[in-house]
């Protein structure tokens, strides 16, 4: 073993080894030493700081966040992209989002999808390859109080077209004003039917909300509720909204009139499909995320770090 100021030999068994690719038994040889001085010697530039070991995840996953996830919360899968400072998380949760749902996709199957920035972004990272004869079902009705681009209708339309697939359109709005307006387009044979597949698919990929959040916001404000309707639903303290169906904290669904002028699955039909996938990023969802996991409606939850390392922060 050299003496502590002696680098110059940690530095050509550090370079035999990890650049040249030579066995320890062949630096003992090449060094004249043993191969216990060897093992000491790489041991030794690595705490020196002669070799420093980076590795690489192409795929960029924070793997112990996802182990935590899924065993906390029961998850049968669970996806969290690392991301840095000053990076915006959405796109690297996408990627993730979009490897995912290829790797569970199945020539003739139905996807479900609901509406959403973190849909959209799982949706935008899906190469346009095509080749997959699936078909890709809305989840809810068309959103024209929220960006056209993050509706359910588009973001249909643009995934089948990128899976090479077929698309069914709802033709109705997501939010009305009154029950009674809900009701009669249930009623539509048509838009019976699309709902109808929609609860049959076997793979889903939903964006979850937060309540008083983004575009969760922008869902009550766009139901013009009374001054009574807007107290009763705070009453019930939402957290967060799945296709822009409400529950609250401990996961329950939020009742009342907010729920009645939407168009779109129930948490009921979403919790009978085989396999459901929650997108969200950003910290700031952690309770709506939270309550969503409570709901039992998820199996696989894809998101940042950050949000990640919130929901874990929070008390079981």
């Amino acid at each position: 073993m050299p003496p502590p100021r002696d680098q110059r030999l940690l530095v050509k068994a550090a370079r035999l080894y990890y650049e040249d690719g030579r066995s320890q038994h062949q630096i003992a040889a090449a060094l004249r030493v043993s191969r216990s001085s060897v093992s000491r010697m790489l041991t030794a530039a690595r705490e020196r700081g002669i070799v420093q070991i980076q590795i690489n995840d192409p795929t960029g996953r924070d793997l112990d966040a996802e182990g935590e996830l899924t065993a906390r919360f029961g998850l049968r899968d669970s996806r969290v992209a690392e991301t840095h400072s000053g990076e915006r998380p959405l796109p690297r949760v996408g990627d993730l989002g979009a490897r995912w749902l290829l790797e569970n996709l199945s020539p003739g199957q139905q996807i479900g999808v609901s509406w959403g920035r973190g849909v959209q972004a799982v949706v935008q990272h899906v190469p346009a390859d095509g080749g997959l004869d699936v078909e890709v079902l809305p989840l809810v009705g068309g959103l024209s109080a929220v960006d056209s681009a993050i509706t359910g209708e588009e973001l249909v339309r643009d995934l089948a077209n990128r899976l090479g697939g077929r698309f069914q359109r709802l033709h109705a709005p997501a939010l009305l004003n009154s029950k009674a307006g809900r009701d009669v387009l249930l009623a539509e044979p048509a838009i019976r039917r699309t709902l109808d597949a929609g609860r049959r698919v076997r793979v889903a990929v939903v964006g979850i909300g937060s309540f008083g959040v983004g575009s969760s916001a922008a869902l009550v404000k766009s139901m013009d509720l009374t001054a009574e309707e807007q107290q009763r639903f705070r009453a019930a303290r939402p957290a967060g909204d799945v296709c822009a169906r409400f529950f609250d904290a401990d996961g329950e669904p939020v009742a009342g009139p907010v729920n009645d002028r939407v168009l779109a699955v129930s948490l009921a039909d979403l919790a009978d499909i085989p396999l459901v996938a929650g997108v969200a990023a950003g910290a700031d969802k952690a309770h709506g995320v939270l309550g969503a996991l409570r709901t039992g409606v998820l199996d696989v939850l894809i998101c940042d770090r950050s949000l990640a390392g919130a929901l874990l922060a929070l008390p079981e």
